[in-house]
């Protein structure tokens, strides 16, 4: 076999050192021989292109807190007096509870605690009662006022209006409850939720 070199051929030495390692080389087996994995890949000519996330709405600046309400909104004591009182057994007449809840009967004579202390109060309030359902009087007011807010927002619920708490429970125990019959929230124009009506039994 006859090799050519740079434009000449092969001397005879050096055809025979050739010829020499071509016999020692073995042909590679079929097996061997691979598909380039190039060859194999499938490519989709038209890629799908990822649309981009639409952005979101930005965030706008705030201070914490700043929608929180700057007052507390105190203890919560249920029920109020107003509904412990409505919720009391109807013991009146009927038609005369609905013209009392209406302002419509004028109260015979009026006792006015707003201001007093409970040791003050509450012997005046007897004296009031007795004495008027001694002398016949079937309905008087009893003015307490609507009290103040003074709970601090502490451990322990402080109610407001004092007086207008304990007068009801006054008028119902002890010797007063042998005189009244019922006690009813007085109507706006005449003191509204700082009184009360009281309607007294008939003397017997």
């Amino acid at each position: 076999m006859k090799r050519k070199h740079g434009g000449r051929g092969l001397r005879p030495e050096e055809e025979a050192l050739w010829n020499k390692v071509a016999d020692t080389a073995n042909p590679l087996k079929k097996s061997v021989l691979r598909e380039s994995p190039i060859e194999n890949l499938s490519v989709d000519p038209v890629k799908k292109i990822r649309e981009p996330a639409k952005p979101r709405d930005p965030i706008m600046p705030f201070k914490l807190g700043e929608r929180a309400s700057s007052k507390s909104a105190g203890h919560v004591i249920s029920p109020s007096i107003s509904e412990q009182v409505a919720g009391h057994a109807l013991q009146m007449d009927k038609k005369n509870f609905t013209r009392l809840k209406r302002g419509k009967m004028v109260p015979e004579a009026r006792l006015d605690l707003h201001g007093m202390t409970l040791n003050r109060a509450h012997p005046i309030l007897n004296r009031f009662i007795l004495d008027a359902h001694a002398n016949g009087a079937r309905l008087v007011l009893v003015i307490t006022g609507k009290g103040k807010d003074r709970d601090t927002g502490g451990p322990i619920p402080e109610r407001i209006g004092i007086l207008r708490h304990q007068v009801p429970q006054w008028l119902h125990s002890g010797a007063l409850n042998g005189a009244v019959l019922q006690i009813v929230e007085a109507h706006k124009k005449h003191g509204g939720g700082g009184a009360w009506y009281v309607y007294l039994r008939r003397r017997r």
